[in-house]
């Protein structure tokens, strides 16, 4: 017998081969994929709000050099080792740091990822037909059924009147017919006009910030101007990102009196000063001579041709003249810088060089430089301070130095003081000290006199561009609408079925209804309206039928909805 066939050997089996993964172009794509998921997830916005807010708290709690640079400074004094460290951090400009940026930006990416598909999502809603009726109504957190007399083409009609106003849809079933409806869609949308609106507000803010500006000028009230035509009119100036100050719109401002009104107890109560003011159509035209009135105080600024002018503060300015042993005469008046701000005791340098004098070396060691305090209110007596800060009792109590001032030698220096390095040099030597009231003068060694005259006030004002505002405003408001939408309006969804339920002892038709509702969000309210419904339907002998899974009303109380079932009857 010959053997049986033998089978060819099975090939050698494959080795196992890993699993292949992506190449380095769809890893990356996978990274950034789930990188802009996170990003534009409504949770992460929500920490970026929450960061944003918690960012701005320094800037509530802390001075800020852009708003008041002298508590910037005593906050310093007050604190040598923390602040510091602080300023490291930027806490005391938070609003201008690369930090606060970021999280303003990222919350802005975050907001348009999350509002893009849902505002795409809630267009496609509004033109859906409400969501088909559920097969058991009685899962429902509100739920009535009962035997009304009347066909069902009746009964419907009926619930089509009680339904005004709702969204509603009829579709045919298996032995009647059923109305679904949904009211309150206005509730989702005041919370996309509120999200929609945020982003909006944020828009706004960043065009302030890029195309706006703010400077601050100190101009001399009894006549003192300024023009906006320049930055170099400035004594601060804080441009927008893209503002480069050479396309500002011109205007003109003349200070004429100024109001200061205190309290008893030295606490301002108004400040006012009377303005005249050209607009850019009158500086274009050369006009010089009209001014236009206006009053202007504390938050009440002037609004014109684009720009807020405010008024923030006040000072006083001593006037002194100069009379040297030739003749020659020079009065300077300028702004001193109070020290004290209940009191408004100021500091302050007023600088004089000689005139006449061709020689330069001559003419740097015989400057003359007024420092000192001046007190609106003095004291009195040898030490002079203020006790008021209106110009009751006019003092200055002030130390006359003469030689090199240092105003020609390219360096920029304070206003309100000497360079002190020329004091210690011996440059700059103190040649007199006095205290004087308006009208006395002092006569030097080499018979230089040097009169107080007397004091006119300063005004601080600040003009502010913001090409944003009006954005702001308008988003603002409907940030309020939005909110006020989505925290009144309750969304909740009602569902008839009406089947045939044969004819009574006289013959007439009756009809089955059974009735389901169900609150999208917060119920408090709705039980009411599903009472009132079910009572115009049913009558109120059905009460005795009806069941509420929330509120425990008459009858048997159905077990809550689960969730799968509830989705049913929702999105």
């Amino acid at each position: 017998m010959s053997s049986p066939p033998t089978a060819p050997p099975a090939p050698p089996e494959a080795p196992a081969q890993p699993p292949r993964r992506p190449g380095g172009g769809r890893a990356v794509l996978a990274v950034l994929r789930n990188a802009w998921r996170g990003l534009t997830s409504m949770r992460t916005a929500l920490v970026l709000l929450f960061l944003l807010a918690l960012a701005s708290l320094p800037g509530a709690l802390l001075p800020q050099r852009s708003l008041n640079q002298q508590l910037v400074d005593q906050y310093f004094a007050d604190y040598p080792r923390l602040a510091p460290l602080l300023d490291k951090i930027g806490a005391f400009e938070i609003f201008a740091t690369p930090w606060f940026a970021a999280i303003y930006l990222l919350l802005m990416i975050s907001l348009v990822g999350c509002l893009t598909p849902r505002s795409l999502e809630y267009l496609r809603a509004m033109r859906q037909k409400p969501v088909a009726t559920p097969r058991n109504l009685a899962r429902m957190p509100h739920h009535a059924e009962g035997v009304v007399d009347g066909a069902s083409d009746e009964v419907l009609a009926r619930v089509r009147g009680l339904l005004k106003g709702w969204r509603r849809a009829e579709r045919e079933e298996a032995g009647g017919r059923s109305v679904s409806a949904e009211r309150g869609f206005l509730r989702e949308t005041g919370n996309l006009v509120f999200h929609v609106s945020l982003v909006g507000l944020l828009v706004g803010i960043a065009v302030g910030k890029l195309f706006g500006y703010e400077g601050q000028v100190i101009v001399l009230a009894n006549g003192g101007q300024f023009c906006n035509t320049s930055i170099l009119g400035y004594d601060s100036f804080r441009p927008g990102l893209r503002v480069d100050g050479t396309e500002l719109d011109p205007f003109c401002l003349e200070v004429g009196s100024f109001t200061a009104e205190y309290l008893p107890n030295g606490q301002p109560e108004q400040y006012t000063a009377q303005l005249g003011y050209q607009t850019a159509d009158d500086v274009r035209s050369g006009d010089t001579a009209t001014w236009r009135p206006d009053t202007l105080s504390v938050n009440h600024p002037l609004r014109l041709d684009g720009e807020r002018v405010y008024l923030l503060n006040h000072g006083y300015a001593p006037r002194f003249t100069v009379t040297w042993p030739d003749g020659q005469q020079r009065t300077g008046e300028i702004q001193w810088q109070p020290v004290d701000a209940t009191t408004y005791l100021s500091q302050g340098a007023t600088k004089f060089e000689r005139p006449g004098i061709a020689d330069d070396a001559t003419r740097q060691k015989s400057s003359i430089a007024i420092t000192g305090l001046f007190a609106p209110t003095s004291s009195g007596g040898q030490v002079v301070t203020s006790t008021f800060p209106d110009l009751l009792a006019p003092e200055a109590a002030i130390d006359v130095l003469r030689g090199d001032l240092g105003l020609d030698d390219g360096r920029g220096q304070s206003i309100f003081s000497v360079d002190q390095a020329k004091v210690d040099s011996g440059e700059l030597v103190r040649v007199a000290r006095e205290n004087l009231v308006p009208g006395q003068e002092i006569t030097l060694d080499d018979g230089t006199r040097v009169r107080f005259d007397d004091v006119t006030q300063w005004v601080a004002l600040q003009v502010s561009h913001d090409p944003g505002q009006v954005t702001v405003l308008v988003f603002a408001i409907l940030v309020l609408l939005g909110l006020g939408l989505s925290l009144s309006v309750k969304r909740r969804r009602f569902w008839v079925r009406v089947v045939p339920a044969g004819e009574d002892a006289d013959g007439r038709p009756r009809s089955r209804v059974e009735l389901g509702g169900l609150a999208r969000t917060d119920r408090a309210g709705y039980g009411e309206e599903f009472d009132r419904l079910r009572a115009e339907l049913l009558g109120p002998a059905a009460a005795t039928t009806a069941t509420t899974a929330t509120t425990g009303t008459t009858g048997t109380t159905a077990p809550p909805a689960p969730a799968s079932q509830r989705q049913d009857g929702g999105d």
